[in-house]
Parts: C-alpha cells; sequence; structure tokens
C-alpha cells in the first residue's frame, strides 16, 4: 500500500516559472472562466466543482497523472485552490501546489492568458 505524502504547498511562481515546471498543471475553473481570462499553455482544464468527490476528480485527472510528478492546481483567485488541494494530497502519493492568488494574480502581474483548446479538456471552446 502507498504511503501518501499528504502535503500541499502554496506558492506564487511567475507565468514563466509555471511554464517550465515539471508539474502537471490543472486549471480547476469553470468553462465559461477559461474563456473569460484564457489558460496557461499546457494546462489540463477541468472543473473541480463537477466532480462529488476528490477521489472522482483525481479518477478523472488519472489518465494526465505520471509517476512522481507534483501536481499545481490553479483557479480564479486561489480560493478553490485553497480547498482542493489539502483534499487531493490527502489522497496522492505526490505533493500538490496550490497556485496562490491563481489567475487573477498572474493577470496583475501582465500575463494574458491563451484561448483555452478541445485538447486541454474545454468541451464548449
Amino acid at each position: 500500500m502507498p504511503v501518501f505524502a499528504q502535503t500541499h504547498f502554496t506558492a506564487q511562481p511567475t507565468v514563466a516559472q509555471i511554464e517550465t515546471a515539471d508539474v502537471l498543471l490543472v486549471d480547476i475553473r469553470r468553462p465559461e472562466e477559461w474563456l473569460e481570462t484564457g489558460v496557461l499553455p499546457g494546462a489540463v482544464l477541468l472543473t473541480y466543482e463537477h466532480f462529488e468527490t476528490p477521489d472522482a476528480f483525481i479518477a478523472a485527472l488519472g489518465p494526465h497523472l505520471k509517476p512522481d510528478q507534483p501536481v499545481a492546481l490553479i483557479c480564479r483567485t486561489g480560493s478553490r485552490t485553497s480547498r482542493a488541494a489539502p483534499a487531493l494530497a490527502a489522497r496522492l502519493d505526490v505533493p500538490v501546489i496550490d497556485l496562490g492568488g491563481g489567475m487573477f494574480r498572474l493577470m496583475a502581474d501582465g500575463y494574458r492568458g491563451v484561448r483555452p483548446i478541445a485538447d486541454q479538456g474545454c468541451a464548449i471552446c
């Protein structure tokens, strides 16, 4: 039986740091939010609140998970990720990173997201 990391971190990296980090980046916002602000290139788009349990979310995320690769979560302001990160960390055997401040923090720093695409998981794009 695996020993779970049960750790999560809050970090405020720059866009360049996010784009070059060896993490699975997951945008947990709603599809209309992805369209409104854009997304980070390479992010998996998976709305956390559409799943009844963290285990169901992890099952949907499964095809994207690589062994030993940390998972980084981003939302609009950091509120949803602050709740999701500890719940996921308790179930995954890798660190889970809460990207504090979310897309609004990145946009305040001058970042403009890219248009989400279906390959990222956007069903309405």
